[in-house]
């Protein structure tokens, strides 16, 4: 196959003779990062706060927040691009007075008009604050709280939903309006089942289901039936009896959620449901608007996950219309974002159909415009559509796989043009007109730092720079960009943090840092971390390598994992650790590998299937067998377990684990709803069942993710495991 696309590749006498970024001469002493500084965010920091810019006001004038010093509220002020005049846009400080205690004026969870009115939550109650009449009420009095809370786009009014059922609020009148009334332990309206809420609608919905039209006159929602789907029981272990939670979780090839699209007024009545077969083995989500809110449309796909459909919505009968049609051999994804065009002319999707991510823009016929943006490379979803002047902004990553730029084209394919030039990681936050942008940049050698440009290219002004002087006083490591070849003719993109004072004479321990999920990549021209600057300082090399499947060679790369989760990331870590074993200061018998969830379940692999390559393994929450995570994700990859039992069988743990002879350490949350701590149990008794040694901690009352001083002694296990094997202290 055709060789991927080469970084720059550093030889290894070059990168041992490397200067530290930070720090004016190797030599010279410096200070050393702390563990509290690191993980506790103690002790002075390295860093400075950027401006807090909140987006833009108009084509010329951004937004900033500061706090009032006296007051401790907030104040949003307009700054002008070119001169830097500053305009008080809203002060939250008579708002702050006006309010109960136990409020906070700029905790709002919605905004009325121009900053008119503010919808507030408190202990699951609602609350309006109208500026106009400069009036505090309070909205509702229930047992159960209101969730996930939104208002119109009028401010009119609250939609929201309440033990499975949807409502709204007429906020000037008082009067609530129940909308379902079937709501139940398995019927949610308008909130998300478990599977759709963590792999299809995404964790920043919050479970929520619902969408207001954009002239407020009609809610969307999705009405989940979950009685089909299998509970799976949470234990958890305090008081005197324990206590049980009940979960509707679907595993691969169990029955998923049965879901119906409907649509009704604000004020109740009958509710028009979307012409989808109630009870198919189907997926159905993100309505989406019409911007004169004349039709509605969602998205339709097979359980296959490898056909996807638009439909067009009649408000009036449900009856649908196919606006567009996509397949692949691998899957298909979700488009979780698309824009319409006010004029009706059509609309703009990203897809990776060709192998690359590529925006192209549709009429409502479903008939291709134009294509916008094509080549082996990846182009992320517009993140402004300038319709007056007929052109799109998106960031994407030609050129250097590991960049990330800003780009512009017009409507009719003509125009591209790549905006930012410095290699590295660019964020641009633009205008509402396009014709300016605030750019959030940083590479390795380079904190973030914040300048307003031209979108013609043309520097305006520098607006922060998060390096302070403190750096230099700090013995700060290098992180270096390289690829690492394969047999079989792939360029891996790849980073390490190697010690400031580094002496090729040496021996040092290694650590791969990974999660190796399809699409996850992790190597970017961006600055090292605090933890791996503070392994390094200790003698321990950090490294990251992203895989054939990582993103890095798009969707041709990522799905070469269909089928076969576990064996190109496995195959292609190997490869890096058998260049690493090339290296003269490397030491062969601590080779360690990292990662939580996806990552726990490589390093998982890594120590069974990998044990002749890696030597430690610190895995957190980790998946170790296909068939016991959810099926949307699952099944997205691997198909089901009946359709693939070859694929899930070489990609679970179990199958590897007689081969365990390194030092493998797990840690899994009691009460983890995602990957259940199933998987680890399931490891163990089968590692036990061979004979083989492990370490296990148990994180009591924990989730996915820890917090708190749970999380403080997870950080510091993990550190003292590592020091521990590859320190000896």
């Amino acid at each position: 196959m055709k060789k991927a696309k080469k970084l720059y590749m550093i030889p290894a006498f070059l990168i041992i003779f490397s200067l530290s970024i930070f720090s004016p001469v190797l030599a010279q002493e410096g200070k050393k990062l702390t563990y509290e500084m690191v993980y506790e965010r103690s002790g002075p920091s390295l860093t400075q706060t950027l401006p807090r810019i909140r987006g833009w006001a108009d084509d010329e004038h951004y937004i900033i927040s500061e706090t009032d010093e006296q007051t401790k509220a907030l104040k949003l002020f307009k700054v002008h691009f070119k001169s830097g005049k500053q305009t008080l846009l809203f002060d939250y400080g008579p708002i702050q007075k006006a309010l109960p205690k136990g409020f906070n004026a700029s905790s709002h969870i919605g905004m009325a008009g121009d900053y008119e009115g503010f919808l507030y939550s408190n202990r699951g109650d609602l609350y309006f604050y109208s500026v106009k009449k400069n009036q505090f009420k309070r909205l509702t009095a229930t047992l159960g709280p209101e969730n996930n809370p939104q208002l119109s786009p009028d401010g009119k009014r609250a939609a929201y939903t309440r033990d499975h059922n949807l409502y709204s609020f007429d906020i000037e009148n008082g009067v609530e309006y129940q909308l379902t009334a079937d709501g139940s332990d398995t019927i949610y309206n308008g909130w998300a089942s478990w599977v759709y809420y963590e792999e299809i609608l995404g964790r920043g919905s919050r479970y929520r289901a619902f969408w207001w039209s954009p002239d407020s006159q009609k809610i969307a929602f999705l009405q989940f039936d979950d009685s089909p789907v299998p509970i799976f029981p949470i234990t958890r272990a305090r008081g005197q009896h324990g206590e049980l939670e009940k979960e509707r979780y679907p595993k691969p090839g169990d029955p998923n959620p049965y879901v119906k699209l409907g649509v009704v007024s604000p004020i109740g009545g009958d509710i028009v449901w979307a012409d989808v077969k109630e009870k198919a083995d189907h997926y159905v989500a993100f309505p989406i608007w019409l911007p004169d809110s004349s039709k509605l449309t969602f998205q339709w796909m097979n359980r296959e996950q490898d056909n996807i459909k638009i439909y067009a919505m009649d408000l009036d009968t449900g009856k649908k219309k196919e606006i567009y049609d996509e397949k692949q051999s691998s899957w298909v994804d979700f488009f979780s974002s698309l824009y319409f065009f006010k004029d009706g002319s059509g609309f703009l999707l990203n897809s990776d159909k060709d192998g690359w991510s590529h925006n192209y823009y549709y009429d409502l016929e479903g008939n291709l415009i134009k294509r916008l943006t094509e080549g082996e490379w990846s182009a992320s979803r517009p993140s402004l559509v300038d319709a007056k002047n007929k052109r799109i902004f998106f960031s994407g990553r030609k050129g250097a796989m590991t960049d990330s730029h800003f780009f512009m084209v017009n409507l009719d394919n003509s125009g591209f043009k790549q905006i930012t030039k410095e290699a590295g990681s660019h964020r641009a936050n633009i205008s509402t007109g396009g014709s300016y942008y605030i750019d959030s940049f940083s590479n390795t050698t380079t904190p973030t730092k914040m300048d307003l440009y031209g979108t013609d290219g043309k520097h305006i002004k520098s607006l922060g720079d998060s390096r302070t002087a403190l750096m230099d006083e700090y013995n700060l490591a290098k992180k270096e960009l390289f690829t690492i070849p394969t047999e079989d003719g792939w360029d891996l993109p790849a980073y390490w943090v190697l010690p400031a004072d580094f002496d090729k004479s040496k021996k040092y321990p290694v650590i791969f840092s990974i999660y190796s999920g399809p699409g996850s990549g992790a190597v970017s021209n961006s600055p090292a971390s605090l933890t791996h600057q503070y392994f390094a300082q200790e003698g321990i090399i950090t490294i990251a390598v992203d895989h054939r499947g990582s993103g890095k060679f798009g969707k041709k790369g990522i799905a070469l994992m269909h089928r076969s989760l576990g064996k190109w990331e496995m195959h292609d870590l190997i490869e890096a650790v058998k260049w690493l074993h090339q290296q003269s200061f490397i030491d062969k018998d601590k080779i360690g590998i990292t990662g939580g969830s996806y990552g726990g379940y490589a390093t998982c692999m890594a120590l069974t299937y990998g044990a002749d390559y890696f030597t430690h393994g610190y895995a957190r929450s980790s998946v170790t067998a296909w068939e016991l995570y959810d099926s949307v994700y699952t099944e997205r990859y691997m198909d089901r377990p009946f359709e693939n039992k070859e694929g899930y069988a070489f990609g679970s743990a179990m199958t590897h684990a007689k081969n365990l002879k390194g030092i493998l350490f797990m840690a899994h949350g009691e009460m983890d709803d995602n990957v259940h701590m199933q998987n680890t149990v399931h490891l163990i008794t089968k590692l036990m069942d061979e004979g083989k040694q492990f370490g296990f901690m148990i994180y009591p009352n924990q989730r996915h993710g820890f917090g708190g001083k749970t999380r403080a002694h997870s950080n510091r296990h993990y550190v003292d495991f590592w020091f521990e094997h590859f320190l000896n202290r």
